[in-house]
């Protein structure tokens, strides 16, 4: 197999409000927690739904720009690429978590501060790492 993909799309609520923190180079981090819901037919026919927890971080502008716009509760679409953090523990134990780095995002509702009350998207174009531009209806795929 010539090379490999790591690429994550999620759709889902903020658990927590966005958690904006600076590196000694003064680089924004941001970090949040994302319910994503599934919903499906048990054998028996009923409805059921899990929901899963996500970790994510974003880094420089989209950092910046998650943490003044979004809070816990807000829907969120992200797009984005695991990875595996590991790290000892005060006991010497051997951890890992795996976790989503944002690259881009959209909004999901209408919330967003300004006055568009029709919905909207934040993107960040690939490799700039910053804000994309102002968002527009015409770009929401749904």
């Amino acid at each position: 197999m010539a090379g490999s993909v790591n690429k994550v799309f999620l759709m889902g609520n903020l658990t927590r409000d966005v958690q904006l923190k600076h590196t000694a180079n003064n680089t924004a981090i941001a970090n949040f927690g994302l319910a994503v819901n599934r919903r499906y037919r048990n054998s028996n026919g009923e409805m059921q739904e899990e929901t899963t927890f996500v970790d994510c971080e974003a880094w420089a502008r989209t950092a910046e720009t998650m943490s003044k716009y979004l809070s816990k509760g807000r829907p969120v679409f992200v797009e984005g690429r695991l990875r595996l953090n590991e790290w000892q523990d005060r006991d010497g134990n051997k951890r890992s978590k795996l976790l989503v780095v944002v690259d881009n995002f959209q909004f999901v509702d209408s919330r967003q501060g300004g006055g568009d009350q029709g919905g909207s998207r934040q993107t960040e174009p690939a490799g700039t790492g910053g804000y994309g531009g102002e968002p527009s209806n015409d770009d929401i795929p749904f």
